[in-house]
């Protein structure tokens, strides 16, 4: 029988109860149904005395979320379709992704749309889209300490209570550059709304090809977004005596020392969506986050061109 999945947040009771009922109703329609929670996506701690601590990317998915699977759902926020895509992309398994949490900028569906969003899903009727992720390592003296895969960004920063840090970062075959800042940021198209879109980064569209630098409160006026094909790998070596932290999708990460080296990569994985209409990016812009909204209020009694 087809194998569907379910990826839930099982903090939230609505995503707890809808999961259950999920699995409950497809089995009555010939498929098999499996449960995972978006825990097993979250990333680990590492610590000064402990550093090693990483799950080996192509084995965070529970066993039966493999190649064989025609498609996962996901319940939640935000947090929890991060989650799943490290968990379902080195298998290619599309996922239909439900809120149930607040902003939901990367979700495709609300609860209320659930049932239609089925009965469509089900008959073949959708399309995929394709967004690209970035492979993180963290390396000390050639030992590999922790790796992950990252949809929006991976972030290296100060640690609280610290001065600002340097960081050196080499981009390809480009000569090394030197940004002083509270941290760096390095995130893909669909992280170009996160973070990145915070500390003064532009809006890339999911389907271009690239990476974004975007310094963290930089202590300089020349240092700015840079963005770059994501072709190129990147490496940052701290240029600092402090300790510093990195984290990858606001997650969890590690603790970065002077010798460490941060590597990047365009992952061979891809964060695959089902969308059930064309996707059109500018749309979700003007909905989820007010981009080309008249900035003054139009009175109803004016007629608008």
């Amino acid at each position: 029988m087809p194998k569907i999945g379910v990826i839930y947040n099982d903090v939230k009771p609505i995503a707890c109860q809808i999961a259950a009922e999920l699995q409950s109703s497809l089995m009555a329609k010939g498929y098999d149904v499996y449960l995972a929670t978006g825990y097993t996506g979250i990333l680990g701690y590492s610590y000064p005395d402990r550093p090693v601590c990483h799950s080996p990317i192509e084995q965070i998915a529970e066993p039966e979320f493999d190649q064989d699977m025609k498609l996962a759902i996901v319940l939640g926020g935000d947090g929890t379709v991060l989650s799943a895509c490290r968990q379902v992309a080195p298998h290619s398994i599309p996922l239909l992704t439900v809120n149930t949490g607040h902003l939901g900028f990367l979700t495709e569906i609300y609860l209320n749309q659930l049932d239609t969003a089925i009965s469509q899903v089900l008959k073949g009727d959708y399309e995929v889209e394709v967004r690209s992720m970035i492979e993180v390592n963290v390396v000390r003296d050639k030992v590999k300490l922790w790796e992950a895969l990252c949809l929006n960004e991976v972030v290296v920063h100060r640690e609280p209570l610290t001065s600002m840090c340097h960081f050196e970062i080499k981009i390809g075959r480009h000569a090394p550059v030197d940004i002083a800042a509270d941290g760096v940021i390095i995130s893909t198209p669909t992280g170009s709304t996160a973070y990145s879109l915070s500390a003064g980064g532009p809006v890339v569209t999911p389907d271009v090809p690239v990476f974004q630098l975007a310094p963290i409160c930089p202590h300089s006026l020349a240092s700015r977004a840079l963005v770059f094909s994501d072709k190129e790998p990147v490496t940052i070596y701290p240029a600092t005596k402090n300790q510093m932290v990195m984290v990858g999708d606001g997650n969890a990460g590690c603790y970065i020392l002077p010798d460490d080296q941060v590597q990047m990569v365009r992952s061979p994985y891809d964060a695959r969506f089902i969308r059930l209409q064309s996707p059109e990016f500018f749309r979700i812009l003007r909905e989820k986050l007010g981009w080309g909204l008249p900035h003054i209020a139009k009175p109803s009694s004016v007629e608008l061109p």
